[in-house]
């Protein structure tokens, strides 16, 4: 069942939703790669200036929000210098997405205080998936070279591919020939646009280096789409019988915004479960 105006926040969720829990599928330890191949146990290696330019936010935004409590200190180097990780940019686009829902800053506060303290930035990043479900879309257009300053690196044509696997980025269509291949592998026409969603790019580009092919993250997001399209179709009809034929749709409307954010914590949580599960049995078999 589509309501007529919600097909742009099921899109909505079908992007960021399918794209964190993949990113999450990905990140999982194998018996192949270990867990040391997760990367939210590196050193805090970001300026203020890195972490602002990665988040896409001012040096005074990060500074107001760690004054406010919202941000966890940096870690103090030589010189003084702080220095920041992966958490805090993920748990600044957390910020930004809960300011974009319309929270105060004294609601986002208490919020943060009730997430668990050991949480990692690929948490971070399914949590903030979990609130960014229903909004409006929230990805910006931006050139290729602020897509790598952004993202911190260079990033050559087998990154982007990868990140468009990984439904983070999408390549401007009216833009698209200016991205061909030139007699560097490695080198894209820097007037290519990108359509990026800046809270999960931090985290694709964690993932960019992770030893798994290309054609494994076609395959994976395939089943993704697959199977979350059909709960979605069974969830719909069990919403069209349990409102009725006869019911408004304002009615419609009520209960599918009472319904969604459970919808989406649960398939979130549910999968998260049985992911842990699936690699618990492999490790024992291996």
């Amino acid at each position: 069942m589509v309501i007529k105006g919600c097909r742009t926040r099921r899109q909505r969720f079908h992007r960021t939703g399918e794209t964190a829990i993949l990113l999450h599928l990905i990140a999982a330890p194998s018996k192949r790669r270990g867990p040391a191949m997760t990367t939210d146990t590196e050193e805090p290696t970001l300026t203020v200036d890195e972490l602002a330019a990665r988040a896409g936010v001012t040096v005074r935004t990060v500074r107001f929000y760690s004054s406010k409590g919202l941000l966890p200190p940096p870690v103090i180097g030589p010189r003084r210098v702080g220095h920041y990780s992966q958490e805090h940019l993920a748990r600044l686009a957390l910020i930004e997405e809960l300011q974009r829902q319309g929270m105060t800053l004294a609601a986002i506060e208490r919020h943060l205080q009730q997430l668990p303290a050991d949480l990692s930035a690929q948490d971070l990043a399914l949590h903030r998936a979990v609130v960014a479900s229903w909004a409006q879309d929230a990805a910006e257009d931006v050139s290729r070279q602020e897509l790598e300053r952004r993202a911190g690196r260079p990033l050559g044509e087998e990154d982007l591919e990868r990140l468009v696997a990984m439904n983070i980025i999408e390549r401007a269509e009216d833009t698209s020939d200016s991205l061909k291949r030139s007699d560097s592998p490695d080198s894209v026409d820097s007037s290519g646009s990108f359509r990026v969603d800046p809270a999960l790019l931090a985290l694709g580009v964690q993932l960019l280096d992770v030893p798994l092919a290309h054609e494994s993250i076609l395959a994976a997001r395939g089943v993704l789409l697959e199977h979350s399209r059909a709960a979605a179709r069974e969830l719909s009809a069990l919403l069209r019988e349990a409102v009725g034929e006869h019911e408004s749709v304002a009615a419609v409307k009520s209960l599918s915004a009472h319904m969604q954010p459970l919808v989406v914590q649960a398939l979130l949580t549910t999968f998260q479960r049985s992911l842990k599960e699936e690699l618990r049995e492999w490790l024992k078999e291996s």
